[in-house]
């Protein structure tokens, strides 16, 4: 792609984002005001840690699954491998 362009688009997402912040800074007090009026509170937006927390806890229960499931495979390949041995004998 042309260097002018890649250019462009660099700028025009920065102007985005810009007008994006901008937007969200000038509507907070009418959302402020209006969470005041009807009596909704702003749900608070999950921190780092928590958001790790749960990312760990996930992983956790995924790995348990898939150390279950292992096992469960391995003694069915002992099994099927015990009567393979006793139907030789």
């Amino acid at each position: 792609m042309n260097k002018h362009f890649e250019d462009a688009r660099y700028y025009l997402k920065r102007a985005g984002e810009t007008a994006t912040k901008g937007v969200k800074e000038e509507l907070e007090p009418v959302e402020e005001r209006f969470r005041e009026l009807t009596g909704k509170e702003e749900e608070p937006e999950p921190n780092r840690l928590e958001k790790v927390k749960a990312d760990l806890q996930e992983l956790q229960q995924r790995a348990e699954g898939d150390a279950e499931q292992a096992i469960k495979d391995a003694r069915e390949k002992i099994g099927d491998y015990r009567k393979s041995e006793q139907s030789e004998a």
